[in-house]
């Protein structure tokens, strides 16, 4: 359980700043009621800001529809790799299946413990996260500054990320010095931080490994 806890906070954090970036920049648009309701229950980052964008656009029904299907292809993949390792009755995988997220499923195979509960307790800390980040996100929603500066650095923290799983931290120290680098660049350069952010993930990318 230490293990998999322990393993599963880098990732938590993460997501607890993604969390706020959906919340600051979502719930002006949407609500404050409608953007925690789909955080909790949606549980689906890019599936959340997929449908808020669709919203934004006046979408119809049927693209909002679309556009969720095809984001959660994904999870018959993942449920089809986890079956195997999940012992119980069909009502027990079906409420574990409610924390099939990518990185709870990537957390339980990788640590020695078993699936379910990795799965579960992983899978937990990131729905709480999520929640709280939600939360944060609405009630700064009404700083300017905090809504231009998510917009800038949500394109680092892919990166930022991805590299907390890696087994260098340089990844990580370079992500978010470019989270930084972002963040002050919307400030100083104001419509300028869209390509700021590009540049700045790049090159945060670039592996600094030399041999």
């Amino acid at each position: 359980m230490r293990r998999i806890v322990l393993a599963a906070l880098p990732p938590a954090i993460a997501i607890l700043v993604f969390g706020v970036i959906y919340g600051s920049l979502i719930g002006p648009r949407i609500g404050a009621t409608a953007t925690m309701a789909s955080s909790l229950l949606i549980f689906s980052g890019s599936v959340q800001f997929t449908l808020a964008v669709l919203l934004a656009s006046g979408a119809g029904v049927g693209a909002l529809v679309a556009g969720a299907a095809s984001l959660n292809m994904r999870n018959l993949v993942l449920g089809a790799v986890m079956r195997p390792r999940i012992s119980g009755s069909p009502l027990k995988r079906a409420a574990m299946a409610w924390f099939l997220t990518d990185e709870a499923v990537g957390l339980s195979l990788a640590s020695h413990v078993e699936a379910g509960r990795g799965l579960v307790v992983s899978g937990g800390m990131f729905y709480v996260s999520w929640q709280a980040g939600t939360a944060l996100g609405l009630a700064g929603a009404s700083l300017d500054a905090l809504s231009e500066a998510a917009g800038a650095v949500f394109p680092v923290l892919f990166i930022g990320l991805a590299a907390v799983a890696a087994p260098s931290w340089s990844m990580g120290i370079r992500a978010l010095v470019a989270a930084f680098g972002a963040a002050t660049a919307s400030w100083l350069w104001p419509g300028a931080e869209g390509f700021a952010a590009v540049i700045l993930g790049l090159a945060a990318a670039i592996p600094g490994n030399r041999t």
